[in-house]
């Protein structure tokens, strides 16, 4: 293991535990790490693990007005998400997508922004899996803590979250 990866230790925080119950329950091969320096923006988690921006798979969190539901897009760390694409995926005809804000994603996932899993919310989102993210055969995705990572497939991805793959990203300029 190198030197900027640690295993999880017990005493590590709920919403870490809470990925790691979870990842245990689906039978995934590798628990998460935590990172000996943060990694709040998909930039800082691609160099600390010396991976492609790309192949950071970040949770971005939108507000679904018309229920106030948490929409969750895991989309390709070197990609931004296009939020007219989602909104006409997850709203209702006339209906809006909004930004959440961080105390909505704290209520609505149990993470802070940084740290948002792709897996284990407190509320299921709704969710979108951003079809970049399979031009890699290997992924990392956040833990529950700014900290904190797990490495995955995009297939594994789909399978434990459920979700469709969709195109959610702004055109490349």
């Amino acid at each position: 293991m190198s030197e900027t990866l640690t295993p999880i230790q017990p005493s590590t925080t709920a919403a870490v535990q809470r990925v790691t119950e979870a990842l245990a329950a689906l039978g995934h091969a590798h628990k998460p790490v935590m990172l000996d320096d943060a990694a709040r923006t998909a930039q800082q988690a691609a160099d600390v693990l010396g991976v492609a921006l790309g192949q950071i798979a970040k949770s971005i969190i939108f507000r679904r007005k018309s229920d106030d539901r948490s929409v969750l897009v895991v989309t390709s760390g070197d990609r931004r998400v296009d939020e007219k694409k989602v909104q006409a995926l997850v709203c209702p005809e006339g209906t809006k997508l909004g930004r959440a804000d961080a105390d909505f994603v704290k209520a609505r996932t149990g993470f802070s922004i940084g740290g948002v899993s792709p897996l284990a919310h407190v509320e299921p989102p709704v969710v979108l899996i951003d079809r970049e993210l399979f031009r890699f055969d290997r992924v990392w995705a956040a833990a529950g803590h700014p900290h904190a990572v797990f490495p995955l497939t995009p297939q594994e991805l789909e399978r434990y979250t459920g979700a469709p793959v969709a195109d959610v990203t702004q055109e490349a300029a």
